[in-house]
């Protein structure tokens, strides 16, 4: 990633997220134009994202790490691995390609090209299904870094996929991607008013597992620097 300047970086993150998102939201109403069953297309909308985050992330993570998501962005910031005069044009270049993304996914489709939605997104278990989303996305990326680096967008993808059915939210765990999707009223979408909390709690969710995985991941101190010479023999 630091061969590449900021400009074709931050190309890359809006690239990457534009992509991800006219994936999930093209896909949300492609199966919805296919089949009248919810569970049917929620499944094609899953296979179709997890797929494509191992794509995007295989060949755009090693010009600007394949970040796609605010809240990735952030916690690298904060670990020192992006440096912090980079977030903001991070996290612009995912809002405005998030944006393109549902701009992309309407003209494909013949749709207005922006709609508020109207589908209703809130409440406790919806908030807490954010956190534990956001929380797994950010555990899994640090971990797969730590030991199976090219693993990682196989790792991500296949999370992703998981999570969509064993969160009450479907596991948006991106600011942006939300962002992006309140903006289309299709399969995928989440009204405007619902979004303070989703980000809230990806941003907690994030941030926890920074934390906790900057502890888990620490390595013990050798025990053979307690030896004796003799021992080390």
């Amino acid at each position: 990633m630091a061969s590449y300047d900021l400009s074709r970086r931050l190309v890359a993150e809006a690239l990457g997220t534009a992509m991800l998102v006219a994936t999930v939201v093209g896909s949300g109403i492609m199966a919805t134009s296919l089949t009248a069953d919810v569970g049917l297309a929620l499944l094609g909308n899953t296979l179709a994202t997890g797929a494509i985050l191992v794509v995007l992330i295989t060949v755009l993570g090693p010009i600007s790490g394949a970040h796609f998501n605010p809240a990735v962005s952030l916690i690298f910031a904060m670990s020192g691995s992006l440096p912090k005069r980079d977030l903001s044009g991070y996290v612009l270049a995912q809002f405005a390609g998030g944006v393109a993304g549902t701009i992309c996914a309407h003209l494909m489709f013949n749709l207005p090209l922006l709609e508020l939605s109207s589908k209703v997104r809130t409440g406790g278990a919806q908030w807490f299904s954010e956190g534990i989303a956001t929380f797994g996305l950010v555990a899994i990326i640090l971990a797969g870094i730590r030991f199976e680096q090219k693993a990682v967008p196989w790792l991500v993808g296949l999370y992703i996929t998981a999570a969509y059915w064993f969160t009450a939210s479907t596991s948006f765990a991106n600011p942006a991607v939300a962002f992006a999707r309140s903006l289309t009223d299709t399969f995928s979408g989440i009204r405007p008013i619902d979004l303070p909390g989703f980000w809230l709690t990806q941003i907690v969710g994030a941030v926890a597992a920074l934390f906790l995985f900057t502890w888990l991941l620490q390595p013990a101190a050798s025990s053979s620097s307690t030896l004796s010479p003799e021992a080390k023999l």
